[in-house]
């Protein structure tokens, strides 16, 4: 893997920091002055050819100018009024709504607009071929997993569970443990844990899903990493343009995929990656 030398900005300490940032104006523009134009909600259901169990997605999208940021929330989780909420109300409004999945989202766009996803930025843009639902999921998943250094046998805290990311970890030799608040069973009748934190002390690497910038998990595992000096890398529809910012504090690596996903078409796609130059953490 080749590290780039750019990056979004320089990387801040803690999430908190960062939207006091944004409101301060001081990574661009002052968010007062900036107002959402459309919000809309993108609902999934799928069960891919040749696999046994399926799930449900939901993400909460809002429209600043060109960019487009996202936040993943729980099937019917989000309520009804939530898009009303957010249809012309300015950034720094909604960086305080009560929502934390609109907060996330208001975020994710202001910096998808003043710092989109481009070489300038820090990104190395990826093209996913064209295929069907799996094909492109698997593709996706080695795209994520190749941003991970580490050798046979070494183990990863999977937190998120992608059956596709869990293949492409054994085709690497790769050990795992499958993390999801809700618990359950891989595809595969593996447990799944529901406690990330109490699971990342026995792993050598953490491969975190953006999902946890909405449900507030986010900071302990990054903490953790930045603490033990582990791998932190992310796979980002959630916040893809929020994560990149904590490259060199904590994160070391992120994939990140914006509107509109993998999932939504059959044509070629494109992820972003980024990588903290000389393997920093």
């Amino acid at each position: 893997m080749t590290p780039v030398g750019a990056r979004p900005a320089a990387p801040v300490r803690t999430y908190e920091d960062l939207v006091a940032d944004v409101r301060a104006g001081a990574l661009g523009p002052d968010p007062r002055t900036l107002r959402v134009a459309v919000a809309f909600t993108t609902r999934q259901a799928v069960r891919h050819h040749g696999r046994g169990t399926g799930y449900r997605n939901e993400v909460l999208s809002l429209r600043l100018d060109e960019a487009v940021g996202s936040c993943a929330v729980e099937p019917g989780e989000l309520p009804d009024g939530a898009l009303d909420d957010c249809v012309g109300a300015d950034v720094a409004a909604l960086l305080g709504h009560p929502l934390p999945a609109v907060r996330v989202a208001a975020l994710d766009a202001y910096l998808m607009h003043v710092a989109p996803h481009t070489p300038q930025h820090g990104a190395r843009s990826l093209a996913l071929p064209a295929g069907s639902s799996l094909e492109k999921s698997r593709a996706r998943a080695r795209a994520v997993v190749e941003l991970l250094d580490l050798p046979d046998g070494g183990t990863v805290l999977v937190v998120g569970v992608v059956n596709s990311l869990l293949e492409a970890l054994r085709s690497r030799g790769l050990g795992y443990v499958p993390c999801d608040l809700k618990g359950g069973v891989t595809e595969w009748g593996e447990p799944v844990v529901a406690d990330a934190l109490a699971a990342a002390g026995t792993c050598d690497a953490l491969l975190v899903s953006g999902m946890t910038l909405g449900n507030g998990t986010f900071e302990p595992l990054r903490a953790h990493a930045l603490r033990h000096g582990k791998q932190l890398v992310l796979f980002a529809q959630t916040g893809s343009a929020v994560l990149p910012r904590f490259l060199g504090h904590g994160v070391t690596a992120v994939c990140a995929e914006p509107y509109p996903f993998f999932w939504l078409d059959g044509g070629p796609g494109v992820v972003h990656r980024y990588s903290c130059p000389g393997g920093e953490r």
